[in-house]
């Protein structure tokens, strides 16, 4: 039971469910992520830890960025069938629809040298 309720805690917040439909359609590092939330950069990188806990997100070192993307990895029993229902979910609210379009458009070079 306690694997099932980390997965849950981590998709009951709706900056990581966020983090996660962008994740869907690319793989983004941080402070992409934070560009299209409007929050801090270290409030990304908790919600990606309780989201890489919670076996829905993995992340790998691309040059001076780490990249996160969903978890092709069967980290738990759950995760797997949270990110195959994700997939279905939400894909028509505008909030997510503004998010995945501002998403494509940013230049992590410009960004992250910030």
């Amino acid at each position: 039971m306690r694997e099932l309720m980390i997965v849950l805690k981590a998709v009951a917040d709706k900056n990581r469910m966020r983090i996660l439909k962008m994740l869907e359609k690319k793989s983004m590092c941080v402070c992409e992520l934070a560009a299209v939330l409007g929050i801090k950069q270290p409030s990304v990188s908790k919600h990606l830890v309780i989201l890489k806990n919670a076996g829905l997100v993995e992340d790998e070192r691309n040059g001076q960025w780490i990249d996160y993307s969903l978890c092709r990895a069967r980290i738990n029993l759950y995760a797997p069938f949270i990110r195959d229902a994700l997939k279905k979910w939400l894909n028509d609210d505008p909030v997510i629809a503004f998010d995945r379009n501002k998403a494509t458009t940013l230049n992590r070079v410009d960004i992250c040298k910030k």
